[in-house]
C-alpha cells in the first residue's frame, strides 16, 4: 500500500494532471455525442459544445502548468519561478544564452561595484564580485564591533545589484531602521548577520545568502580574515580606519601616498583566486581608490592572480575626484597608484568618461572640492594602456554623479568581444 505522503508530494503537479484527463474525458463525451447520431437536438448540440470547449480549456490549462513545472524544477530556482508562459523565454534566455557569455570578475566594492554589476546581469549571467570587507564605519562597522563578523555593506549591496527580486523586498533588504538601538542600521545586514549565525563562517553565510535572493552570479568576500586598513601620508602620518581615510583632510590634510592591511599576509578566500583564474576579463572600479579598489589589491595572492590571468583586464575610472583621497588626480595618477600597489602593471584597458555633467551638479560638487576626473592621454599611453570614452554620466535623484550601468556594462562586453 502506498503511503498516503506520496500523494501529498507534488500534488501540485498531480492536479493539473487530474484537469488534463478531465479535460480528455470530456472532449470525448462531446465528441461522442456529435458523431452518435446526426439529427440532434440544438439544446444537446450546445450542451456537447459546451463540454467541448471545457475540455479542451482544462487539457491547455494541464500542459501549461505541468510545463511550467517542469521549467521551475528545471531551473533548479535561480531563475526564478515562471508565472506564466511568457516568463519562460526569458527563463530560457538567462539560462542558456547569458551562460554562455564571457566571464566577468569585478573586484571592487562601494557604490561603484554594484552600479556595474547592475548593468552586467543584463548581458551575462557569467558574474562574479570580489568585494573588499575593510569597512569599518556606519551599520557595518557597528556589525563588527557588536558581533565580530566581517561588515556586511558592500556585500549586501552587490547582492542586492545582482537579485532579481520584488520591489518589495529590495526596498526590505535597503531598509534602515529610524528609531531605538538599531536606529541606522539596514536590515539587509542584519539578514546577512543573522545568516552568519547559521552558516559555517562568512564566505559560507555569503553564499547561502546568495542562494535564497536567487542572484546572478556569485559575490565572494575577498578575505574572511578580521583586517583594518591603514593610511600613510606623505608626511608619514598614518591613519587607521577606512572610515577614517576619507575624511581626513579635516584632521590631518595631505595626500595620500600609499594604503596598506594591518595584517602582513591576510588570505584570500579560495573561491575569489580560482574564480580570477578563469575570467575572461577582470575589472577594477569604478569605486574609491584607496578605500574599495586597492584594499583588495593588498590581500595575499590576489595582485599575483590577476597579473598572470590571461584575461582581459579593464580600469574603469571614476567620473569626478573623491576629496580626501585622490584630490586633483588624473586618470593617469588612479592607474599608477594601482600599479604602484600591486607592484607591477596589471591594467590593458581604461574606460573614460567623455560625457558631461549638468552645471547645477557640477557646481554642488566644487563646493566639497570635487572635480571631474582630467583624462591625460599622453601620460595613458605611455603606460601602454589602451583608451576607450563613453559618456558613462548619470545623475540620481540626489544630484550625485554615477556610472551609467548598462552603457558601461555593453562596453565590457564589447570590449571582450571585439579585443
Amino acid at each position: 500500500m502506498r503511503s498516503p505522503k506520496w500523494f501529498q508530494i507534488g500534488f501540485k503537479f498531480k492536479r493539473w494532471l487530474i484537469s488534463g484527463v478531465v479535460g480528455v474525458l470530456l472532449l470525448i463525451a462531446a465528441l461522442f455525442i456529435l458523431i452518435k447520431d446526426t439529427d440532434i437536438p440544438h439544446t444537446i448540440w450546445l450542451s456537447s459544445l459546451i463540454l467541448g470547449i471545457v475540455g479542451v480549456y482544462a487539457i491547455i490549462l494541464c500542459l501549461r502548468n505541468i510545463f511550467l513545472k517542469f521549467v521551475s524544477v528545471y531551473s533548479n530556482g535561480k531563475m526564478g519561478k515562471p508565472s506564466n508562459v511568457t516568463e519562460v523565454s526569458s527563463i530560457i534566455y538567462k539560462r542558456k544564452i547569458l551562460a554562455s557569455e564571457p566571464m566577468v570578475v569585478v573586484i571592487g566594492g562601494g557604490t561603484g561595484t554594484s552600479t556595474i554589476l547592475r548593468g552586467l546581469k543584463a548581458y551575462t549571467s557569467n558574474i562574479a564580485a570580489i568585494v573588499t570587507v575593510a569597512d569599518d564605519g556606519g551599520g557595518s562597522g557597528a556589525l563588527r564591533n557588536d558581533l565580530g563578523i566581517l561588515p556586511p555593506g558592500d556585500i549586501r549591496n552587490c547582492m542586492i545589484a545582482l537579485a532579481d527580486t520584488e520591489p518589495v523586498l529590495e526596498r526590505l533588504l535597503k531598509y534602515r531602521f529610524t528609531e531605538g538601538s538599531l536606529k541606522g542600521q539596514c536590515f539587509g545586514n542584519l539578514f546577512l548577520a543573522a545568516m552568519h549565525g547559521i552558516s559555517d563562517g562568512f564566505e559560507d553565510a555569503v553564499h547561502n545568502m546568495g542562494n535564497v535572493l536567487a542572484i546572478t552570479g556569485k559575490v565572494y568576500p575577498v578575505t574572511e580574515d578580521n583586517v583594518f586598513l591603514v593610511a600613510e601620508l606623505e608626511d608619514g602620518t598614518q591613519i587607521r580606519g577606512e572610515s577614517r581615510i576619507g575624511s581626513h583632510n579635516f584632521t590631518h590634510p595631505g595626500r595620500i601616498k600609499r594604503v596598506m592591511l594591518d595584517k602582513d599576509k591576510a588570505l584570500p578566500v579560495k573561491k575569489a583566486i580560482e574564480t580570477i583564474e578563469k575570467a575572461d576579463v577582470i575589472v577594477l572600479g569604478p569605486g574609491s581608490l584607496y578605500t574599495s579598489i586597492i584594499p583588495n589589491l593588498l590581500v595575499d595572492g590576489v595582485s599575483k592572480a590577476i597579473a598572470k590571468s590571461r584575461a582581459k583586464k579593464i580600469y574603469v575610472s571614476n567620473i569626478m575626484t573623491q576629496p580626501g583621497e585622490t584630490d586633483g588626480y588624473s586618470v593617469s595618477d588612479h592607474i599608477k597608484a594601482i600599479h604602484y600597489h600591486t607592484g607591477e602593471p596589471v591594467i590593458d584597458i581604461c574606460i573614460v568618461n567623455s560625457g558631461k555633467i549638468p552645471f547645477y551638479v557640477q557646481k554642488k560638487y566644487e563646493k566639497d572640492d570635487a572635480q571631474m576626473v582630467s583624462i591625460d592621454y599622453d601620460n595613458i599611453k605611455k603606460l601602454g594602456i589602451k583608451i576607450i570614452e563613453k559618456n558613462l554620466v548619470s545623475v540620481n535623484n540626489n544630484n550625485l554623479v554615477r556610472h551609467d550601468s548598462n552603457v558601461l556594462a555593453h562596453t565590457i562586453l564589447d570590449v571582450t568581444k571585439n579585443q
